[in-house]
């Protein structure tokens, strides 16, 4: 039950990307374009991680973004040993970060899988707030 309730607050955290400000059509290229924007660098200060995107659907696919040391770089596909792995459809990630889908109701509908360290995806929404 502890860990149901740290991967749900976990969830949270990670998924009020909504303030990413992606359009409500948007697909998640936009979104993660727009996480560029958000990047807060005095966050990531001291960080290194890697964090992988899995989205199926017809605009899914995979995204990676790697922190380090207050940089961060972003692309299109896997990269190796990730941190994170968020995995998910591209219609409820583009929804999530919309506002239009409550990340801990996707977690606990199996909507969403979270896999890796908890610590660092818990700061994934620090970074891009």
């Amino acid at each position: 039950m502890k860990a149901t309730r740290i991967l749900v607050a976990l969830t949270s955290a990670v998924l009020c990307l909504a303030t990413v400000q992606a359009e409500e059509n948007s697909t998640p290229q936009q979104v993660f374009d727009g996480m560029r924007e958000s990047f807060k660098a005095d966050k990531a200060k001291g960080v290194h991680a890697k964090y992988q995107w899995e989205l199926s659907g017809p605009n899914g696919g995979d995204w990676w973004i790697e922190v380090n040391d207050g940089t961060f770089k972003m692309g299109k596909g896997k990269i190796d040993s990730p941190s994170v792995t968020f995995i998910t459809s591209d219609n409820d990630w583009v929804a999530m970060s919309n506002g239009k889908l409550k990340g801990t109701w996707a977690f606990m509908t199996g909507r969403l899988k979270v896999h890796g360290s908890q610590s660092i995806a818990r700061k994934l929404d620090e970074i891009f707030p």
